[in-house]
């Protein structure tokens, strides 16, 4: 790197400083007892050999953490990217994303997971499930408590988002340097060997969130996870995905509460709450609360919205969108299309994905990759009442049992079928959810057209 690479270098690094810290030229003078002369000359690259004493001051005035007094400090050297975040690199300078909400009804799952990437053999794991279901948010959590509890640096890479990663002298934002670096493991791109550069032998997490497109990556994957040691990846996905040494974890939509109370149950204690153990109408009720206040949760309310939760079927972002058609709607209304057109208020304006789909589209989206045989056959088992087991739909389409069995787990890992709670010694029972449950008939029925008329 030449002399005036190494001082453009600093001046962006400390531009970048200062804007971070929220104040002027005049303010850092003050705050720091140097010049705004010096400071102006410093930004726009003037001075070739500043004292690190001046350099001292000035991060002491904007109170810089050790990862943006590191990078400022190489800068001077004239370091490239991936020298200035090795030097750089910890949990401070790769936090994951703070959750803007409570996590509820995942303790099991968060539980389960983040077992699983404390162990020392398990480098790779895939959260899979239906889109809405709240994979990124369990991946944030697990995450978050990795972070904080052992101070593992987290990578966190949005793999909706397809902007490209930052050159390798870039170093004005080093936390999009990382994700930059992370991203190409999509392409193949440059960033892969500073990304490894970067993390070495140290104890990482990286996040691809999002990331469905999985089979370009495999063996850039692979091929980072032998160069590092010690770094775990976390993926979240809808579909299932063949890696080696993978660890599936599918992810169910939240559990539902009764659909009736029993005739018998007792009544509530003063105080006690309806909700207890119902992580699905929990949620329901919250987003009705905060869309509607005057709807007070009386008997008669929870009871309603509990019935919306199962018409769609506990899927965290359906309930969400739903709840916000509570703006023109009745709950009885909103009842009423959740069971007979569920997709028609699983989409809101304000919830669409990074690539502005909304809810409908992407479901509809999952029932279009089943090929024509599993596409029959969810068809088929939507039109059975919820409950039924393998063997018992078998017996009902004439399907050999274990074709069943090998679909059923198929369409299970893609969230389009879950299992029902059951007695422990019981034989499992199943349903398929509510909101795929007319897509797959429609597609189902217009398969068997066309079969038809190729016939004719």
């Amino acid at each position: 790197m030449t002399e005036q690479a190494a001082t453009d270098g600093l001046a962006k690094q400390l531009r970048a400083a200062r804007r971070w810290a929220g104040i002027t030229q005049e303010q850092l003078a003050g705050l720091s007892t140097v010049s705004v002369r010096a400071i102006r000359d410093l930004e726009q690259g003037r001075v070739r050999h500043p004292r690190r004493e001046t350099l001292r001051l000035l991060a002491d005035a904007m109170r810089l953490g050790d990862a943006r007094r590191a990078a400022l400090e190489l800068a001077v050297e004239g370091a490239p990217a991936d020298t200035v975040m090795r030097e750089a690199f910890g949990a401070e300078l790769a936090p994951p994303p703070q959750p803007l909400r409570r996590l509820v009804g995942r303790t099991e799952e968060l539980r389960a997971l983040t077992g699983l990437l404390a162990t020392e053999h398990e480098r790779l794991l895939t959260v899979v499930g239906l889109p809405g279901v709240g994979k990124t948010r369990l991946a944030q959590e697990a995450a978050l408590l990795l972070h904080t509890r052992d101070r593992i640096p987290v990578l966190w890479a949005d793999m909706s988002q397809t902007a490209s990663a930052p050159a390798a002298g870039d170093t004005r934002s080093p936390r999009a340097a990382l994700t930059g670096w992370a991203r190409s493991l999509a392409t193949g791109g440059p960033g892969l060997d500073e990304l490894a550069s970067v993390i070495r032998g140290r104890a990482a997490l990286l996040v691809l969130d999002g990331h469905d497109a999985v089979s370009g990556l495999v063996p850039h994957l692979v091929e980072l996870l032998h160069s590092c040691e010690r770094l775990k990846v976390l993926i979240t996905a809808r579909e299932p995905h063949r890696t080696p040494g993978n660890r599936l974890l599918p992810l169910a939509p939240l559990p539902l509460p009764a659909p009736e109370p029993p005739a018998d149950a007792p009544t509530p204690l003063p105080g006690e709450s309806l909700t207890a153990g119902e992580p699905a109408l929990e949620l329901m009720l919250s987003y009705v609360g905060h869309m509607r206040p005057d709807l007070l949760p009386t008997d008669s309310v929870v009871r309603t919205v509990a019935r919306i939760c199962h018409a769609l079927d506990g899927v965290p972002r359906a309930m969400e969108s739903a709840a916000s058609w509570l703006l023109l709607h009745s709950l009885e209304e909103l009842l009423r299309t959740a069971r007979t057109s569920p997709l028609d208020i699983v989409d809101d304006a304000t919830l669409s994905d990074a690539s502005g789909e909304g809810l409908a589209a992407l479901l509809t989206a999952a029932v279009d990759r089943l090929d024509d045989a599993q596409t029959t056959l969810l068809g088929d088992l939507g039109a059975l009442a919820d409950g039924w087991t393998a063997d018992q739909a078998a017996a009902v389409l004439a399907v050999p049992a274990t074709t069943v069995a090998r679909e059923v787990h198929a369409l299970m890992l893609r969230g389009l079928v879950r299992r029902l709670p059951a007695a422990e010694d019981s034989a499992g029972r199943f349903g398929v959810l509510n909101l795929v449950r007319r897509l797959a008939a429609d597609r189902a029925g217009a398969a068997a057209h066309r079969d038809e008329e190729l016939v004719h």
